[in-house]
């Protein structure tokens, strides 16, 4: 059984997680885009879906425990 904390600790490391991933790949690639080195753009454009799909690897982490295991 899952329990509140876990969903709690779930939801504030997929936060802290996917800022800090999507920001520092942001963050550089913008800085590669504005000094005219176009490969930034690379880092850009996934940014905000690596973010998430971090999260939604941590949440499917806590979804297997709810799972029963089959016998």
């Amino acid at each position: 059984m899952v329990t509140r904390e876990e969903i709690l600790v779930l939801g504030l490391t997929a936060g802290v997680v996917g800022s800090l991933v999507g920001g520092l790949m942001l963050g550089v690639g913008l800085g590669l885009v504005v000094n005219n080195v176009h490969v930034g753009w690379l880092l850009v454009l996934p940014a905000g879906p690596v973010a998430g799909l971090l999260g939604y690897a941590l949440a499917r982490k806590l979804a297997k425990k709810l799972a029963p295991t089959p016998r």
